[in-house]
């Protein structure tokens, strides 16, 4: 029997190469993005001044955040063009703009060597990251999601989620394997430039594959029939019943994904490189490891969301991050054996920077500085980060889902690209800089979860309430009905 995909000409062989197409430029992206945050312990030193290095690594996280503040900008601007002009022609653009930023990253000179130039370089290409991102993410899930079957888009647009994690995972991977590669000198001297390099290879591939795909079938038979916005902007935020859905979906879905994803991944790996002081490189790998035990689930949770709704499956992941990241984070403090029972700051008068340093308990019982841990129980802590990883499958996988089916065609993408990057962008980028400045600010390890888990809360409360379930959506219907334009007659022709 023929789905609604096959009767717009788009047979089930050929959905397959359009996800394939779509993820791997989506999963660049994102390696491009995060290599940044991935690098974090190496990197802080690099751009910043020395002699502080919590000032430098909190400054370096800052810089990590503006890409993620921009990217609601990248939303709304490319959104409109992938309203006006087509969602294939605006993730193109978006794939360039991302691959040459970052690699000009890599071509940066340091602090010591261009002084405050290096920092302002690199926030200025980390606003270009984000602006690029801020229109990937929406045209990749959208073009997916306008090819499949309205049955089955919980399943294929899940392999759009498994993009970001995949891209994390990619990062931590080539860090590791550059860090084999050479001495740990090497690469503090020069190897790190590479990971940012290797972005010109990965784009140049997959600008190719992009530039063979043809632009979503829905969207053109929209484009055919006079249906697409005029002013997708105006027409998605100045009109109440779109405004509400945006707001909805911000609130009661986005922002509480967003923080369980930054949490369970980035958050996990700070903490334990800064707070539990775990060797950097033990750290990437066990994020590593979790992240692709982790992956498939990603899948099961979207297809799950065909068949008992998005909405239930989202909420649970949100109330689970708020149960258990206590739990979990005092496990982790268990599992790398450092008994870490506070972190003392200090501000130097000179510059004003913060300066943290993890206590933990010496012979006499007096806190002394935290070394190096050197005896952690590596299987329990990529088991605790998985289950962190559990969480963010349950809330992300089902929602490029949610969001397609949330909004109407004609302003699909402007309407779903800001709620997804305000949610991720701002309330889930900004886990990271709250959470290691709320540790400074308090002493207390663990303080830094509670900025995650109250967003995730009322996420949890306002979906629950607010947030429809969209799973029975058909988006196919919107063109399925459209006036077709009439075959030209013999005389039109002669004409």
């Amino acid at each position: 029997m023929a789905t609604q995909a096959d009767t717009l000409g788009v047979p089930e062989y050929r959905i397959n190469k359009v996800i394939a197409a779509s993820a791997v430029g989506t999963m660049i992206e994102w390696y491009d993005f995060y290599i940044f945050g991935s690098l974090a312990a190496y990197l802080a030193p690099k751009f910043y001044p020395p002699g502080n290095d919590t000032f430098a690594y909190i400054a370096y996280l800052a810089t990590f955040a503006v890409g993620f503040v921009v990217r609601p900008l990248g939303a709304l601007f490319f959104g409109r063009i992938g309203d006006l002009i087509g969602r294939k022609y605006a993730f193109l653009v978006t794939l360039s703009i991302m691959g040459l930023a970052t690699a000009v990253v890599g071509l940066l000179p340091t602090y010591a060597t261009a002084g405050w130039f290096s920092p302002i370089a690199l926030i200025a290409l980390r606003v270009l990251q984000g602006l690029a991102l801020g229109g990937e993410y929406g045209g990749a899930a959208i073009y997916v999601a306008e090819h499949v079957p309205d049955k089955k888009r919980g399943f294929y647009t899940s392999f759009i989620q498994i993009t970001a994690t995949l891209g994390l995972f990619i990062s931590l991977g080539v860090i590791l394997i550059t860090q084999a590669s050479m001495s740990d000198a090497s690469f503090k001297a020069f190897g790190w430039r590479i990971p940012f390099l290797i972005s010109l290879v990965l784009v140049a591939i997959s600008l190719y594959i992009r530039m063979k795909m043809k632009e979503s079938p829905i969207f053109s038979q929209l484009k055919t029939a006079g249906m697409t916005s005029a002013q997708p902007l105006k027409d998605a935020f100045t009109q109440w019943p779109n405004l509400k859905r945006v707001l909805i979906s911000l609130l009661g879905a986005t922002a509480g994904q967003g923080v369980v994803w930054y949490t369970g991944q980035f958050f996990a790996l700070f903490f334990l490189q800064t707070i539990l002081k775990l060797n950097p490189k033990t750290a990437n790998y066990a994020v590593a490891i979790a992240l692709l035990l982790g992956m498939p689930f990603f899948t099961v949770f979207g297809a799950l969301s065909d068949r008992i709704g998005r909405k239930k499956i989202m909420m649970a992941g949100c109330l689970l991050a708020v149960i258990c990241y206590l739990p979990i984070y005092h496990a982790m403090e268990r599992a790398v054996g450092n008994n870490v029972v506070s972190v003392t700051s200090t501000r130097s008068k000179v510059t004003g920077a913060v300066s943290l340093t993890p206590m933990t308990t010496g012979q006499g019982g007096k806190l002394v500085p935290a070394p190096v841990a050197t005896n952690p129980n590596f299987p329990a802590i990529v088991g605790l980060i998985f289950l962190q990883v559990i969480f963010v499958c349950m809330v992300y996988g089902p929602i490029a889902a949610y969001l397609v089916e949330a909004f109407p065609a004609g302003i699909r993408y402007t309407s779903l690209s800001l709620p997804y990057h305000i949610g991720n962008g701002v309330f889930g980028g900004m886990v990271p800089l709250i959470g290691l400045s709320t540790i400074a600010a308090t002493g207390n390890i663990y303080s830094g979860l509670y900025y995650p888990m109250a967003v995730a809360a009322m996420t949890f409360v306002v979906g629950s309430i607010a947030l429809r379930e969209t799973h029975g959506a058909k988006i196919w219907e919107e063109v399925e009905h459209t006036p077709q334009p009439a075959k030209p007659t013999l005389q039109d022709r002669a004409a």
